[in-house]
């Protein structure tokens, strides 16, 4: 995964990421809104993120909410 890529395209809010190149021959989904991309092998050689924008937003809210609240590993 050294040269992965990252690909936005704003007129239909979906991200890309690709991890390799090659044929997609099949696909899981991981949520309603995101997509594993396989290649013929069964390995995972992309994630596409339909609606963007609310994820990358929703994530950040979460990451920036558990770091408000300084949580720390188990056992800690």
């Amino acid at each position: 995964m050294k040269d992965a890529k990252l690909f936005y395209f704003d007129h239909d809010d979906i991200l890309h990421l690709v991890f390799a190149e090659g044929e997609e021959a099949d696909s899981i989904a991981l949520s309603p809104t995101i997509t594993a991309e396989l290649n013929a092998h069964g390995e995972v050689i992309g994630i596409e993120v339909l609606h963007a924008r609310a994820f990358v937003r929703e994530t950040l809210l979460a990451l920036a909410h558990t770091q408000q609240l300084k949580l720390s590993p188990a056992g800690q």
